[in-house]
């Protein structure tokens, strides 16, 4: 009796470590800043719940769409939000720049749903608008279904794409101003913000970043890493230890990594009649092995006008690393 016990708790047992490995699955993904080329990854293009990282995407389309002198009244809705908040109250009146401010450093939901019904009208007119952004940035293995990260089962992001946005918004000075504040106090009240980003605080080389978190989810964390003239953002989905996950990350990359001049600037004859002129020097994140197998390849496009007849390409193993037309000058 005792043996058939231990047999029947040692499969049940084994059952729930099964199912339990099923349901937490988790990936992460290294991309290069200055072309969104992936540099390390695993399960990189799956499709996950991603919880707040949800807001970096809702902030740019909000910075997209409205000023940061843009006053919103706070709404009933809005103010009864569930999860993280900023206690905003009915009939309050906050500017767009303090709401931002919430949303990325305190994770505010019912920031993120003022926001979004003074952008977008409702719910669904922004979501509509942020889900427009992906096609537009032809990221494949996202849809977000609300600004906040509140769970979906339609509202997931890749950590490859996840990673892609942040390196978007990045472009956006008004962003990345925001998302590397270590504190913030709105005029609004009375209170100073501190970033929730624990490596924002903590770490020289971690300049902007965003937390999130849900039971569905798990931890989600977005960083921007910054070293002399390398940049990398590392996103990593449902992994419960990802502060040291990060700096690990980070630290690996800029050991192996070096930033390369592929191409230099200057004035290029090609089929020995026309000319062409790359304007800036092009650079690109490299590992030893990959400076092996690169590859300078210019190409005449279907489409063609007449100051831009040619795409350059840097390609390793025949991928295409890096793109970028060229102006025609005789």
């Amino acid at each position: 009796m005792f043996i058939y016990k231990k047999i029947t708790l040692f499969f049940l047992f084994f059952l729930f470590w099964q199912v339990g490995n099923v349901e937490a699955s988790s990936s992460y993904a290294v991309i290069d800043v200055q072309t969104g080329r992936l540099l390390e990854g695993s399960n990189e293009y799956e499709e996950l719940p991603i919880a707040s990282l949800t807001k970096v995407w809702t902030a740019l389309t909000v910075l997209d769409n409205a000023s940061l002198e843009d006053e919103i009244t706070i709404s009933q809705a809005a103010a009864t939000q569930e999860g993280s908040s900023l206690y905003l109250k009915p009939g309050e009146v906050w500017t767009v720049n303090s709401l931002l401010h919430g949303l990325m450093l305190q994770s505010g939901n019912d920031a993120a749903y003022a926001l979004a019904e003074h952008v977008g009208g409702s719910i669904d007119g922004f979501t509509h608008l942020m889900n427009e952004k992906f096609q537009v940035a032809r990221l494949k293995n996202s849809h977000f279904t609300n600004p906040s990260g509140l769970h979906s089962d339609d509202h997931f992001a890749s950590a490859y794409d996840m990673a892609n946005m942040f390196r978007l918004a990045l472009q956006n000075e008004q962003f990345k101003e925001i998302a590397s504040a270590k504190s913030y106090q709105p005029n609004e009240r009375n209170v100073r913000w501190s970033n929730k980003h624990r490596l924002i605080h903590e770490k020289e080389i971690a300049i902007a970043g965003k937390t999130g978190y849900t039971k569905r989810a798990g931890r989600t964390l977005v960083t921007y890493f910054k070293e002399d003239d390398k940049e990398i953002v590392v996103v990593t989905l449902n992994h419960s230890n990802d502060w040291a996950y990060h700096t690990s990350l980070a630290e690996q990359v800029f050991a192996n990594y070096d930033s390369v001049k592929v191409v230099k600037k200057g004035k290029y004859r090609v089929f020995q009649k026309e000319v062409i002129e790359v304007e800036d020097d092009q650079y690109l994140l490299l590992s030893k092995e990959e400076r092996k197998k690169l590859k300078n390849v210019l190409l005449i496009p279907r489409k063609t006008t007449a100051t831009n007849p040619y795409l350059w390409n840097v390609t390793i193993d025949d991928q295409i690393a890096l793109r970028f037309s060229v102006n025609k000058i005789k």
